[in-house]
């Protein structure tokens, strides 16, 4: 009987990344990590590996991989066409569920990426304020353009409210429209606004910045001083959109917004996202509408096309019905008490922050309110324990565990097991 040799294509596929891509990957994940197939709340690699995972797409499979209605609902669109640059039931269908659940949301213009939805969110605010500046928080993430890539995270920060670049290429000019504040600090914010507020288009912000939740009463008390001053508050929950609640981070947390930048979720796996926000500054999207010097100019080939729309709104079909939510908070509370049990239990010095749908560890026994206790984090322990688990069947990013819904209890038992052992080795 004859055994036959399985042969992992990894090493050549990565050969063959490092020719055709810069560093030999998309940008993402390392050149090593190339994915084969997803299902459920697993994935496989192209050598067979099964894993665990945390990192869904960065986040869009909230229900997890090839939901089988999503998918069915995919395979009725494709035989009539994936785009067709006009109007489309589908998208239409979308925008509207958006409206229904998003408090802020009016109105809806859709894009391709939460990168586009920023910098058009922005954009809109300039132009209803007629002003040019944005003041941004330390360490908030909005995306790759020039404006977002300021003070996202430096690593010598500099002096507030002065913003710092984070990638070459970007224009020196472009600091002098942004302002940047730290989360979590409303003194230092409304010092800011009462000094800048004539300059100031717009204030953006993740209501949840990356890892860190709001401190009781900030976001209130941002959504208080930009209203005393007339000026738009953009909440960029290209993340927490339909993953904190149906109605997203500014229903969990009780605060709505001007305008808001959705993504991941809403496009059920596919490339969508949406400015969301009130009619008074969504109209400047509309031609007729406006005088010309007022009006937003946007198009977009593939904004809002009938397959990532009807694979939206399968997803957000099924995030509507009873003890979906339920079920991702309870994963995740689940997750987070055991992941702290354990830190306790092997004597490590870390933290779990979080919250239940989206959490991650930080080696550092300080507090941790902004992006500059952030850096008191011992990195290199993170990278070591991010790769014991990846050897133990865990996929997850540098940072975050995305949780799902379709995350099951064999999938949390697997997940404590390979914490314990790794805590073990650290």
């Amino acid at each position: 009987m004859s055994v036959q040799t399985v042969i992992d294509p990894t090493p050549g596929l990565v050969e063959e990344a490092k020719r055709v891509l810069p560093g030999g990957s998309f940008g993402n994940m390392p050149a090593e990590v190339i994915l084969r197939e997803g299902k459920g709340g697993r994935v496989w690699d192209e050598a067979g590996r099964e894993y665990v995972d945390f990192l869904l797409g960065s986040g869009p499979m909230f229900i997890g991989h090839a939901h089988p209605e999503v998918t069915a609902a995919i395979q009725e669109q494709v035989p009539l066409g994936t785009t067709y640059f006009g109007n489309n039931r589908h998208g239409i269908a979308l925008a509207k569920a958006i409206c229904e659940a998003v408090p802020c949301a009016d109105q809806v213009r859709f894009v391709c990426s939460g990168t586009e939805a920023d910098l058009y969110a922005m954009r809109a605010a300039r132009a209803y304020r007629k002003r040019d500046k944005i003041l941004k928080f330390e360490g908030g993430y909005h995306g790759m353009s020039d404006y977002a890539l300021m003070s996202l995270a430096p690593k010598n920060p500099g002096n507030f409210p002065r913003a710092t670049p984070d990638s070459a290429g970007i224009p020196k000019s472009v600091a002098d429209e942004m302002l940047v504040s730290a989360f979590n600090d409303l003194e230092m914010f409304e010092g800011l606004i009462k000094e800048h507020k004539d300059e100031l288009a717009g204030v953006i912000i993740e209501p949840f910045q990356r890892l860190i939740p709001p401190k009781p009463g900030f976001l209130q008390g941002v959504r208080k001083i930009t209203q005393e001053h007339g000026i738009p508050l953009i909440f960029d929950e290209v993340v927490t959109g339909f993953r904190f609640s149906y109605g997203g981070a500014q229903e969990y947390y009780g605060v709505t917004p001007d305008l808001c930048t959705l993504g991941k979720i809403v496009g059920g796996g596919f490339a969508l996202a949406a400015i969301a926000g009130n009619a008074d500054i969504m109209k400047h999207f509309d031609r007729l509408a406006m005088a010309d010097e007022d009006f937003l100019f946007q198009v977009g080939t593939l904004s809002g096309n009938p397959v990532a729309s009807i694979a939206g709104l399968a997803t957000l079909e099924i995030l509507k019905r009873p003890g979906a939510y339920e079920q991702v908070f309870k994963t995740g509370r689940t997750l987070m008490s055991a992941l702290s049990d354990l830190l306790k239990k092997h004597g490590v010095k870390a933290q779990v922050i979080g919250e239940p749908p989206l959490f991650d560890i930080l080696f550092t026994d300080q507090p941790v309110k902004d992006y500059r206790d952030t850096l008191k984090a011992d990195k290199a322990m993170a990278t070591k324990f991010n790769k014991l688990l990846r050897e133990r069947g865990l996929m997850k990013g540098e940072s975050k565990y995305y949780v799902s819904l379709a995350h099951t209890q064999a999938d949390i038992d697997q997940t404590i097991k390979a914490w314990d052992e790794a805590l073990k080795l650290l």
